[in-house]
């Protein structure tokens, strides 16, 4: 094929593989059995085409290319809460998606860039086009470079890894490594495998087929799949213990529908709903999740009769009782400080405790979202143009202790908390004063906002990520769905199906014990990658002889 037929095709083809790849970070459409290698071969494309590009600014639109595809598509159930529950008009719904997309999209664009600098392709008058260590290192400089963006975009500007590319592993022989190397480690390695397909994929193109001679540069691709091999035992290795009885919890599904949620005429029936849920005959429960915002309203704003209702019910089941809930208290420094919360409560707790949120069990959510929770500065315009109760809430704090219930440790985080594991890791280490940590987490969300779509697919597999990099079991109580229950390795348990009003009995068993990650964090990783960018730089600008 000639150049010039061959640069017409690499636009849509790194769309079309950009689109791949945004179907491969949860189950549906795609199975879960092909999620990994979809999403490698998707990746080979981008990886190969930026390497090969003519120049950075090839690589640079190469790579933005494939990642705006991704994103546009991956992220599309933003468009259902800007929209229909936002009340922007459908074309700057469509804007907001593309240009939040467009954004992203300048994460992996710039690895690309980094990456072709760093490991610039074979010239003819080279006397070896592609020696093994050649393509060892431009794996490694891809895979690195990749990687360190990856985990940029978990971090400038508060974050936002969703889609970050280690979540099409968490059923794949990679996933061994998460409780080693996290999330971030998984995205380094699926990267590396990635690139390393796209060295090997360069050489039989270059020769029209892999010599005898030539398997010597498949050097890339073995290691690659002996680290993907070295998953499989790592999985079976048991990270933490079991650690006291079983914890009996009941998950509540409401399904009130968004549009009604915060409707004044509507809250009281939602509120019924939740309260006749919790209530329900069912098997003994120490423990009742109710989703984030189950009150839609500060809780100093509700009736006591109501309060009182709610304590009646935790007495009835002999049960404390958790449930999300939007606070506002005066603080020290007497100022009204408001805070997106859950609160733990039974039949003694005092109603006035109830009243002004001062509950001995609670939490406050740490990881605020712009434009959902705060303002950033400056975009105040784009706030007042929705039809959505937003506000300016403050952070908690760094550490909180766990709610405990049942002789369990219970760690709390909110909505989309759990995309951030590094920020969880706190709650399972010991307190200050040796405090216990935490032997099971629980997450409630609302994700009404976003509809039937794909969002409630990938939240599941993000907190079955979590799972496996700190070895406990997750727990999610959420709104319309998808609310599961999630052991120490990652596997779904139990889940009700989502937008259905139910409720769900679970036995959970608390775990104790740190894993790799628990103690460290993304430093290995971040060092992984660092090494891998140094290797790059040393080597890979000049001429390496095989």
């Amino acid at each position: 094929m000639s150049a010039g037929r061959h640069s017409r095709w690499a636009a849509p083809a790194l769309v079309a593989a950009g689109a791949a790849h945004a179907l491969t970070f949860a189950p549906g459409p795609l199975p879960a059995f092909a999620l990994a290698f979809v999403q490698i071969v998707a990746l080979a494309c981008v990886a190969h085409a930026t390497l090969q590009a003519p120049g950075l600014r090839q690589a640079l639109l190469r790579g933005w290319l494939f990642s705006f595809a991704t994103y546009s598509l991956g992220l599309y159930w933003i468009f259902v809460s800007l929209h229909r529950y936002g009340g922007l008009a459908a074309p700057l719904a469509v804007a907001g998606v593309l240009a939040l997309s467009a954004f992203l999209a300048l994460f992996p664009a710039v690895a690309c860039v980094l990456a072709r600098w760093l490991c610039p392709p074979a010239q003819p008058g080279d006397p070896d086009p592609a020696p093994a260590r050649r393509l060892l290192i431009t794996a490694m400089g891809w895979a690195s470079a990749w990687g360190l963006f990856e985990w940029l975009r978990a971090t400038v500007l508060t974050g936002f890894p969703w889609l970050n590319i280690g979540y099409a592993h968490v059923d794949s022989p990679l996933a061994g490594w998460a409780p080693l190397l996290g999330v971030h480690g998984l995205a380094l390695l699926a990267a590396f495998l990635a690139a390393a397909l796209a060295g090997l994929w360069q050489v039989v193109r270059s020769s029209g087929h892999l010599r005898r001679h030539d398997t010597r540069r498949g050097l890339a691709c073995a290691l690659a799949l002996a680290l993907a091999i070295a998953g499989w035992p790592l999985a079976g290795i048991s990270w933490s213990q079991p650690s006291g009885t079983p914890l009996q919890v009941r998950l509540v599904q409401g399904n009130v529908e968004q549009s009604q949620k915060f409707d004044p005429a509507l809250m009281e029936t939602g509120l019924r709903r939740h309260l006749e849920l919790a209530s329900l005959p069912a098997p003994a429960a120490d423990l009742i999740i109710l989703p984030e915002t189950v009150l839609p309203v500060f809780q100093d704003q509700l009736d006591p009769r109501v309060w009182q209702a709610w304590r009646t019910v935790a007495a009835r089941n002999q049960a404390v009782i958790a449930m999300g809930v939007p606070l506002r208290a005066a603080g020290a420094d007497g100022k009204v400080h408001y805070t997106n919360s859950v609160i733990g409560f039974d039949r003694d707790t005092p109603l006035e405790q109830l009243r002004t949120g001062t509950t001995a069990l609670r939490y406050d959510k740490r990881h605020l979202v712009p434009w959902g929770e705060y303002v950033p500065p400056g975009f105040r315009w784009f706030v007042d143009m929705l039809d959505i109760p937003l506000g300016d809430f403050d952070r908690g704090e760094r550490r909180q202790a766990p709610f405990a219930v049942g002789g369990q440790y219970v760690a709390f985080n909110i909505c989309y908390e759990d995309l951030f594991g590094i920020e969880l890791l706190p709650a399972l280490r010991p307190g200050p004063q040796g405090e216990p940590g935490a032997t099971i987490l629980a997450n409630v969300s609302n994700l009404g906002w976003f509809g039937n779509t794909w969002a409630l697919r990938q939240h599941l597999q993000i907190g079955r990520m979590r799972a496996q990099e700190t070895a406990r079991p997750m727990l999610a109580a959420t709104n319309t769905g998808i609310t599961a229950a999630i052991d120490a390795r990652g596997r779904v348990a139990a889940q009700l199906p989502p937008h259905q009003a139910g409720i769900m009995p679970v036995s959970v068993q608390g775990m104790t014990g740190l894993t790799p990650y628990a103690r460290f964090g993304d430093t290995p990783v971040l060092a992984l990658i660092a090494a891998g960018l140094i290797a790059a730089a040393a080597l890979g600008r000049r001429k390496i002889r095989a």
